[in-house]
């Protein structure tokens, strides 16, 4: 859970900060809140696309019982990019992007080993949801080895969108599979490419499978028949990076 000491809360204090333009990683708002101050900040998180939920009033005192009136919330730790707006840059360097796109991946450690490989291997940024993805906390800046404090990640409020958007650029999309689909070393992976990788859970959503250019898999030998999604991460984007070097 997160702490009294990583938030903010009340009315004014957190209306200053939307509008002194910090980036909010999570909003709570009480059920039934309302007056002037209310609106206000309802108007700023409408302006600035900002991400809320609305809870009870106990859900807020389990992390704070000071006076918070009714609002809680947590200043993100990185500053999020768009992709619509760093492809262009990317294109601009004369380079092919590498990206990757994580659909649901919640579990913040494998989040962070993620970015930590990404960065490693060259991919320009990683796309995350704005819901139902890992926060970027402590844990994961620190399980990235310090990675997300300059890699660019992008939250968008739709991940199936984004990858839309990226296929209508040129940018091939490749869906990583659990079974399905030819072996990673087997596929052509060169040129602009997306990879998405699915949640630890539920894999790939089929709205996104069905935008797939390529479903490629890491042939698996053992007894287990699957890996932890960082793991698979790392190999499937070394792949990637050894067939667009050579």
């Amino acid at each position: 859970m997160q702490k009294e000491s990583d938030c903010i809360f009340g009315l004014r204090p957190v209306i200053e900060a939307i509008k002194a333009g910090k980036q909010i990683d999570r909003l709570l708002i009480k059920q039934g809140l309302q007056g002037a101050l209310y609106h206000e900040l309802m108007t700023e998180v409408s302006k600035h696309n900002i991400v809320y939920q609305i809870v009870p009033l106990e859900r807020i005192e389990l992390v704070t019982r000071k006076n918070h009136q009714g609002v809680l919330a947590w200043l993100s730790l990185i500053e999020y990019q768009n992709i619509a707006n760093l492809l262009p840059m990317i294109y601009e360097k004369g380079e092919d992007p590498l990206l990757i796109a994580l659909d649901g991946v919640s579990d913040v450690r494998n989040f962070g080993a993620i970015t930590r490989s990404a960065e490693g291997l060259g991919v320009h940024a990683i796309i995350i949801p704005e819901k139902g993805s890992a926060r970027i906390t402590a844990d994961a800046i620190k399980t990235s080895a310090g990675a997300l404090h300059s890699f660019p990640v992008c939250r968008e409020k739709s991940v199936l969108r984004a990858i839309e958007f990226l296929r209508d650029s040129g940018i091939k999309i490749i869906c990583a599979m659990e079974k399905s689909g030819i072996a990673a070393s087997e596929a052509d992976l060169r040129g602009p490419v997306v990879l998405i990788m699915g949640s630890e859970d539920k894999g790939i959503s089929r709205e996104l499978i069905a935008l797939a250019d390529q479903k490629i898999r890491i042939p698996m030998k053992g007894s287990i028949g699957s890996l932890n999604v960082s793991v698979a991460a790392g190999i499937l984007l070394y792949e990637i990076t050894r067939q667009r070097s050579s």
